[in-house]
């Protein structure tokens, strides 16, 4: 799929960035940027992220024939790129439902996908990233972040992650316009967060255990408590209870 990469030293987000870009016909629109002034992950939550130390980015993408019921698959082909690449760097890289990713119980990604929609399908998609890579320290009260560098000891070069993650991302869409929807959800279903065993999720009514069962094609999240009975929540109607957000 031909790309085009546009550097940005500093923009408010790189998602706000693409909804007005006009692009030139390429079919995968990359900006990324060293440092964003409003950088935000789903709802009301902040990504902080020290200037010119991690990756920021954003991808515009035009899916065929991803129908809008099964659009969280767009979500599962993005969070495997970013875990597949990781997962050369070190272990322990899974992915949190819906789409943060995981260094055993600490982030290190999260993502804000936003889609337009044109009949039944969706029209554009954009997958807005972020991934500590080499930040030393975080200031802010985010309860688990971890970053590359911390991991490892070491700096990485954040546009190899970055150019490694947009080829992953351009294989996976290219298997979903293939016919390969299924391939790329079992794919994700191993990748998971806490998918074998029994852990501590916390809902409307309060604390409880369960082990998951499996995510809907419409991205819900079916969990199977301890007396068998199977729960399914959208997203932000549960939380993971993680040892080191306690």
């Amino acid at each position: 799929m031909k790309k085009e990469y546009i550097y940005i030293e500093e923009t408010d987000s790189t998602n706000r960035f693409l909804h007005d870009y006009q692009s030139a016909g390429e079919e995968m629109t990359i900006v990324y940027t060293d440092f964003q002034t409003a950088g935000r992950g789903q709802g009301t939550n902040h990504w902080e992220s020290e200037r010119g130390k991690n990756i920021t980015f954003s991808i515009l993408t035009h899916p065929r024939e991803v129908l809008i019921t099964k659009q969280f698959i767009l979500s599962m082909a993005g969070g495997l790129a970013i875990k597949e690449v990781l997962d050369t760097y070190t272990e322990g890289i899974t992915v949190k439902w819906p789409n943060d990713i995981y260094w055993h119980d600490k982030k290190i990604s999260g993502t804000l996908i936003e889609t337009s929609v044109s009949g039944k399908c969706i029209n554009n998609c954009i997958f807005g990233v972020g991934i500590n890579i080499n930040q030393r320290q975080f200031l802010s009260d985010a309860p688990n972040p971890v970053s590359l560098y911390q991991i490892l000891g070491r700096e990485t070069d954040r546009m190899e992650v970055l150019e490694s993650i947009v080829e992953r991302f351009d294989e996976k869409l290219s298997l979903l316009q293939e016919g390969g929807s299924e391939a790329v959800r079992q794919r994700y279903l191993q990748a998971l967060y806490r998918r074998e065993g029994f852990h501590e999720y916390i809902d409307k009514d309060g604390l409880f255990k369960a082990r998951l069962q499996t995510v809907e094609d419409d991205g819900h999240l079916v969990l199977e408590r301890e007396d068998g009975h199977l729960s399914t929540y959208a997203f932000k109607e549960v939380q993971f209870r993680v040892k080191s957000e306690e």
